[in-house]
């Protein structure tokens, strides 16, 4: 069955992630489009380097034609936000794009873009799968109009210069003097994927030295995960030392997801990114508002909201909630743990993009480093560390957990005093302070993902720990092969 978890859809190639089953998924859209009335509109068509990317996106341009909707092609890969913001700034209502984002190079997938460029809500996933099943039912092949033909008739139409306008976009709200006075080094490393073009264009325009790794199509990214984690950033970590680069900057597969390192070496999380802009555009640059995260991400913004006078806002786990509550509470930005982030009247998605030149305008503009920044911000509003655990699981085991945790409520004892407990999305234990360990099913990967964080690495493992004494409690009863 096809799926859409909180990334949009991702199956392994060859096995689901197949010519039939983009088609069907195709077919599924077009279908949506109609009941909709929204048909009417081109789609447009984003890839990354991913393996069958640039061909699914031909696969799926033949089914949008054969259905008579107008498909926006582009001649090159292009990053997820570009998508966002095509579909927001020329008013379509559907957009794709063809991309696994940061998961193993054995993924491919389909993020669905609708109006205003936000992710699909679940309403329309889960309406999108029903049409997909009952097409799927009928076993009939998906009616296609070859790309030439389609060409000819204007059904694909290329675009001549789609990065334009988002590159422009981004330059027009950036203090491209302080950039361009201050001159940072940067090493920009986009791990193989379709981040590239953009960020360098503002960069250079900017009058900053880039040098790049990593920089060409590699369908299996050098062999790692398309993600800029800790681990994945080694090599960047030490070309940044030996070059003496004033920042490292990396993108995952779709360019949405962000990782930064410093002229020291020192990696900065996604939830440093989230705390120092926050407070760079709030204490610096004058905007004032509050700030959305999800349920898996640092709670030092709650502490420095609160010192600013503004408001902390949680969200489950999908950057569609953080979006949707930016507009709601007119908060600055938003973002999760896992490294994407966006800004007040920016795109409805993350863009790592906008945020990368918006952190080197930071530095630009602030004179330090952001290992200073960081160290500073620390001191007034204390030491929070993270602390991410996953578990594989299979259907069946996942049942179990289900039952377990989500169903007879159970918890771990835990040597300090609990102040709340949340099922709102998965199961979050809040503490009196200001600590927490929430662990939920992933959208997008067979995982059981635990978060812990306290003002010690050690306390947040040992309430990692506390869960996985839990599951060995009852592995015989109920995880018989969780743990390994």
């Amino acid at each position: 069955m096809i799926k859409f978890g909180t990334g949009g859809w991702r199956a392994i190639i060859g096995s689901d992630f197949i010519e039939r089953n983009v088609c069907l998924v195709t077919e599924g859209i077009c279908a949506l489009m109609q009941e909709q009335g929204k048909a009417d509109k081109p789609v447009i068509i984003g890839y990354d380097h991913r393996f069958l990317s640039d061909a699914a996106a031909g696969w799926m341009a033949e089914v949008f034609a054969a259905h008579g909707i107008t498909v926006w092609m582009m001649h090159r890969s292009a990053p997820t936000p570009l998508v966002m913001h095509t579909v927001k700034r020329q008013d379509l209502d559907f957009g794709v794009e063809i991309t696994a984002s940061h998961n193993p190079s054995c993924y491919n997938g389909i993020k669905l873009i609708v109006k205003e460029g936000r992710d699909a809500p679940i309403e329309t996933t889960t309406r999108l799968e029903a049409l997909i099943a009952d097409i799927e039912q009928r076993s009939l092949p998906s009616p296609r109009l070859p790309l030439d033909e389609a060409t000819r008739m204007g059904l694909a139409v290329y675009l001549k210069n789609p990065f334009n306008d988002f590159i422009d976009d981004i330059l027009s709200v950036l203090d491209v003097e302080s950039i361009r006075n201050h001159g940072a080094r940067v090493l920009f490393d986009p791990m193989y994927g379709s981040g590239t073009y953009p960020l360098m264009v503002i960069l250079c325009t900017a009058r900053c030295t880039v040098d790049m790794i990593h920089n060409t199509r590699d369908a299996h990214f050098g062999g790692h995960h398309p993600a800029p984690s800790v681990s994945g950033l080694a090599e960047l970590r030490n070309r940044v030392v030996a070059g003496k680069y004033e920042l490292g900057i990396a993108f995952d597969g779709d360019g949405d997801r962000l990782g930064i390192i410093d002229a020291s070496g020192r990696y900065l999380s996604a939830n440093e990114i989230l705390v120092m802009l926050y407070w760079y555009l709030h204490e610096i640059k004058g905007w004032r508002g509050g700030v959305v995260r999800n349920l898996a991400t640092t709670h030092m913004l709650d502490v420095m909201a609160a010192d600013f006078g503004e408001v902390s806002y949680e969200v489950p786990v999908g950057f569609k909630h953080i979006s949707s509550k930016i507009d709601e509470v007119d908060a600055v930005l938003g973002g999760e743990s896992s490294g994407g982030l966006t800004v007040r009247g920016h795109i409805h998605g993350k863009d790592s993009i906008y945020a990368a030149s918006l952190f080197v305008e930071m530095i630009s503009a602030v004179g330090k480093s952001p290992s200073a920044i960081m160290d500073e911000l620390e001191h007034k509003y204390g030491h929070f560390e993270m602390i991410e655990d996953n578990l594989s699981f299979t259907q069946e085991e996942k049942e179990l957990v289900d039952r377990l945790i989500f169903e007879q409520k159970m918890l771990p004892g835990f040597d300090k005093p609990v102040r709340r407990v949340s099922y709102a999305d998965g199961c979050k234990v809040y503490f009196e302070d200001n600590s927490f360990v929430s662990c939920r099913f992933s959208g997008t990967e067979p995982l059981l993902r635990i978060f812990a964080e306290a003002s010690s690495a050690a306390v947040a493992r040992s309430y990692i720990a506390a869960f996985r004494e839990l599951f060995t409690l009852h592995q015989e009863q109920a995880l018989p092969a969780l743990i390994s």
